[in-house]
């Protein structure tokens, strides 16, 4: 059986808004407004949605929309389960505060921390040690694709970055080319494809079934204007959203997509 007569096995796309560093409590109120107009809508959205605020946020947010159309995420983890680690959050600590599921691996955390795919490896299974989703980032820089090595960079992030317990329940996989990320700039769709196309069957030849249902997100520079034609990509299952996320309205135009066109 082919992999698009398989496509059906997959779970709902999942569209999540990344806040970054970004949001005080006034800024709770985007949230609620995602929720409610989504709890108000006669036909549903065909997908999931997550926001993902600062550590600060995460319990009085995973609070305010309850049970809810929005799951609440985290940007971040420690690999420990506790310890001397000043400053550091552990997947145990981010769950007990509401949070569902967790971003590794960042192409901001792998630049300006310095993080390995070891590490982002290892803070994926803190996440599925905690019972959350681990949301693990790949994407290359402008110099790389410059180089043509673009593939070659996202499938070595991919063998490295992803546990070998990662399925379809646990893990989410975002594809984010860095040079993407805030700027506006997005890369041909066609380029989407084939990076996401090679994603796949990367996880299909590690995991199996597994890798035919799990997801594959896009990132860098979605917003409602582009939202329809990346997501109607072949393999792409939702985005992983930045600065359009921080407004409710922004947010939403993006979502939309998923209740105004079929999506492969």
């Amino acid at each position: 059986m082919t992999l698009t007569e398989k496509v059906e096995s997959r779970p709902r796309p999942l569209v999540a808004g990344n806040w970054k560093m970004n949001g005080l409590k006034s800024a709770l109120g985007e949230a609620l407004a995602v929720d409610k107009a989504l709890a108000a809508e006669v036909s549903p959205i065909g997908a999931e949605v997550m926001i993902c605020p600062p550590a600060t946020l995460i319990m009085v947010m995973a609070e305010l929309v309850g049970e809810g159309s929005v799951t609440v995420g985290a940007q971040d983890c420690h690999c420990a389960v506790s310890g001397a680690n000043t400053g550091d959050i552990s997947a145990e600590m981010l769950a007990d505060a509401g949070a569902s599921a967790v971003i590794v691996g960042h192409s901001e955390r792998r630049a300006d921390h310095r993080e390995t795919d070891r590490l982002v490896r290892e803070k994926a299974r803190a996440a599925h040690r905690a019972g959350m989703q681990a949301i693990v980032c790949v994407g290359e820089t402008i110099g790389q694709r410059q180089a043509d090595l673009t593939l070659e960079v996202v499938a070595r992030q991919i063998a490295g970055s992803l546990p070998d317990d990662a399925t379809a329940d646990n893990t989410i996989v975002a594809y984010e080319p860095v040079w993407a990320i805030g700027t506006g700039l997005t890369p041909l769709v066609a380029d989407v494809a084939d990076v996401h196309a090679m994603i796949r069957q990367r996880l299909c030849e590690r995991f199996g079934e597994a890798g035919i249902a799990m997801r594959v997100l896009y990132g860098g520079s979605v917003k409602a204007a582009n939202a329809a034609e990346l997501m109607a990509v072949e393999n792409v299952d939702g985005a992983l959203v930045g600065g359009a996320s921080l407004k409710a309205a922004d947010f939403l135009g993006i979502i939309e997509v998923y209740r105004t066109q079929t999506v492969p």
